[in-house]
């Protein structure tokens, strides 16, 4: 039996910042467990390494400002690009909803981030097929790109230099509570007493929760990513691409665990939210996902249904989905047990300021430098839901 003050079940970039955050505000025992033989093998390292604050709510917005100011300024290299992101719409609702989105967005700080026109989207990505765009926005001040697998680093070796630990291969299969109180948890190397437990374990959070007699709304979702390879380089300095209609996406893709490999401009990433990703623990990519993806390619890039697939790279990951595709951040009815999880696709872009936040909650009783009581679990018994229409 072991024992600690501060544990944290998820080594990803959700608990690795959750951990960063807590010991440069002085805390020292600090574990983090991790399931996985090493980090970084679950939902961080699936992701596509996009960050924005082109969001719809109020809270999203401003913790995607945060964050994109604490990557921009951080001294831990994590491959931050202020490429840009284009959202563009196929009718006149769309766009309106992406200029009242556009108006919150500068009203609360977010700088260069703009309505643009049919002409304009065409000149930001050579060869997108505009024919039946009829405008979008552009996010070209910090919006872009980061290494999903460099932040997580950056946090955990931050960390541990502060005196936190991490344990890998290490499964934790129930919490313990005692007098509506926690007091550590079970894994499958033996058990270890805990002061407070912070559960960081994404879409494998409800299944841990509910040990604990609470119910955490929380849903794996698969998701697919193709990556293909041209036979020539791709525009210099492409954004990240979406429809905002169909969910298509696509970006230039970057290995992020060799960031030194496939330089040469010809590799990008696409997607969608395919309508028949229901709920599932299964990473295993599909490859029927591929025609129905370049279906979708050939009619908006023609220029990337000139692509060759490179199945090695392809890769399949899973969203941890809310009800309301907001995370939850904060407490609840058991003592000294937290939830950071349900990030629906938004942890590693928001994870600086989600991490920060937890930290303040967890030693200060509340989030101080930024208020998401609107991400608590008790959102969803009260039914103060949150809405965002850019899920993508």
């Amino acid at each position: 039996m072991k024992k600690t003050e501060i544990l944290i079940i998820g080594g990803g970039v959700i608990g690795a910042s959750v951990a960063y955050h807590l010991t440069r505000r002085g805390a020292k025992d600090v574990l983090i467990l991790e399931r996985e033989n090493r980090q970084g093998l679950g939902s961080t390292g699936k992701a596509t390494g996009g960050v924005r604050a082109q969001f719809e709510t109020d809270i999203n917005i401003k913790m995607s400002l945060y964050s994109l100011d604490f990557f921009q300024n951080w001294d831990f290299d994590c491959g931050y690009e202020p490429r840009g992101y284009l959202f563009f719409a196929t009718d006149e609702n769309q766009f309106d909803y992406l200029r009242r989105n556009v108006k919150k967005q500068k009203s609360l700080g977010v700088k260069a981030v703009e309505i643009v026109d049919t002409q304009t989207i065409s000149e930001i990505v050579e060869g997108l097929n505009c024919e039946d765009i009829v405008g979008g926005s552009f996010g070209g001040g910090g919006d872009g790109f980061i290494n999903p697998l460099a932040v997580m680093r950056g946090f955990t070796t931050r960390a541990i230099a502060k005196g936190a630990k991490i344990k890998t291969e290490t499964l934790v299969l129930s919490i313990e509570t005692r007098g509506g109180k926690v007091i550590g948890v079970e894994t499958n190397t033996g058990r270890i007493e805990a002061e407070k437990v912070v559960l960081c374990s994404g879409a494998w959070a409800k299944n841990l929760a509910i040990t604990a007699g609470i119910d955490l709304p929380v849903e794996p979702q698969k998701r697919q990513i193709v990556w293909a390879k041209s036979e020539t380089a791709l525009q210099e300095n492409m954004p990240m691409v979406i429809d905002l209609g169909s969910g298509f996406h696509f970006r230039p893709a970057k290995d992020f665990v060799n960031p030194r490999a496939d330089t040469d401009g010809t590799n990008v990433l696409f997607a969608y939210p395919d309508a028949n990703g229901q709920t599932s623990f299964d990473t295993n990519f599909d490859e029927s996902f591929i025609p129905k993806v370049y279906e979708r390619a050939k009619h908006r890039a023609p220029f990337l249904a000139d692509t060759t697939v490179v199945r090695e790279k392809c890769r399949a990951g899973l969203y941890e989905n809310t009800p309301d595709h907001h995370a939850i951040i904060g407490g609840c009815e058991i003592e000294n047990l937290y939830f950071c999880s349900g990030f629906s696709g938004h942890g590693v872009m928001h994870s600086p300021a989600s991490g920060r936040a937890m930290a303040e909650i967890i030693l200060d009783g509340k989030a101080n430098f930024l208020d998401v009581s609107c991400l608590s679990l008790e959102r969803f018994t009260t039914g103060e839901l949150l809405h965002e229409t850019a899920f993508i």
